[in-house]
């Protein structure tokens, strides 16, 4: 692992002869427009109603019952169409709030955006882990990380407590806080070091109270392989195993990588990446890394890895 440093109507005449509600001039005499009304009343007046005293039109008679029904049904049935509509547009997500995708090779169930990353990445568990009964835990130093809920074997000097505060990058987020680390060389890009870190992540998808240990492990192996090492590097997988440590289901994953930066000795890592269910939504996670330049520190990633046991 490397650390930096660094408006009126129109048509109408004045006079008002044009307009549909002008007056005749002579008692019997026809409007402008309408026909003559017998016994010498005012203008006909289009859609009915009596003259007012004044000879002035009427209020027009009340639309026909009729007109009332169709006009209601009409109403009604736009209503009833645009509700459908709705409907339509509602279950084929054209609002955002469908939750199906229909393509790719997990097609059903898609969490929104607003869901956590790992169940945009996960499809759901296909199974639930056994537990089986607890191991004994090994003699010696050991390291009890309460916050991850396991502990773990801690090493001898050169190795030193962590104290370099917490560190939570990638697509997850982990938080690697605990655990013991030294340098094993320095070089104009900052310090190299040698890991052995715990943290935890969600591993639960959705509504589910299964976790998907392997799914969850796979993306913190990338997270870690792209936040903490120099790109371009190359990843040979070695281990990739569902398993069981100390009586709780786990995954393991063990690759090396192969890079190169201008300064830097070492060429490679070996890199472990444990993910243990301890009985909560959070899985423990273990993440553990022994440079080329110390690769006789190998074999205590097996004898770290084999040693955790839940708190």
């Amino acid at each position: 692992m490397t650390i930096s440093t660094s408006g009126g109507t129109s048509g109408s005449r004045e006079d008002g002869h044009d307009s549909p509600w002008a007056r005749s001039s002579e008692p019997g005499s026809a409007a402008a427009g309408g026909g003559s009304v017998p016994g010498g009343g005012g203008p006909a007046v289009d859609g009915g109603g009596e003259p007012d005293d004044d000879g002035e039109p009427g209020t027009p008679a009340p639309a026909k019952p009729r007109t009332l029904l169709w006009f209601g049904l009409a109403a009604s049935g736009a209503l009833v169409a645009g509700i459908a509509v709705i409907l339509v547009l509602v279950s084929t997500g054209f609002f955002g709030g469908s939750t199906r995708s229909g393509v790719g090779p997990f097609d059903g169930i898609r969490p929104g955006p607003s869901t956590p990353p790992l169940a945009r990445l996960c499809p759901p568990p296909s199974g639930v882990p056994e537990a089986r009964g607890a191991a004994p835990v090994p003699a010696g130093p050991r390291v009890n990380d309460a916050d991850a809920g396991i502990s773990y074997l801690q090493l001898a000097a050169p190795w030193t407590t962590w104290d370099r505060g917490a560190w939570a990058r990638g697509t997850l987020g982990v938080e690697f806080k605990q655990g013991y680390y030294f340098v094993t060389e320095n070089y104009p890009g900052g310090s190299y070091l040698a890991t052995v870190l715990s943290g935890k992540v969600p591993a639960t998808v959705g509504d589910s109270l299964s976790l998907d240990l392997e799914c969850a492990g796979r993306q913190v192996s990338e997270d870690v392989r792209n936040a903490y090492y120099p790109i371009p590097n190359k990843k040979e997988q070695t281990v990739s195993e569902q398993t069981t440590l100390g009586g709780r289901p786990a995954w393991v994953s063990t690759f090396h990588l192969t890079f190169k930066e201008d300064g830097l000795a070492a060429r490679g890592e070996t890199v472990s990446v444990v993910l243990v269910d301890v009985g909560r939504p959070d899985a423990a996670v273990l993440y553990l890394s022994i440079p080329d330049t110390h690769e006789q520190l190998r074999p205590e990633i097996d004898k770290i890895v084999s040693s955790i046991r839940r708190l």
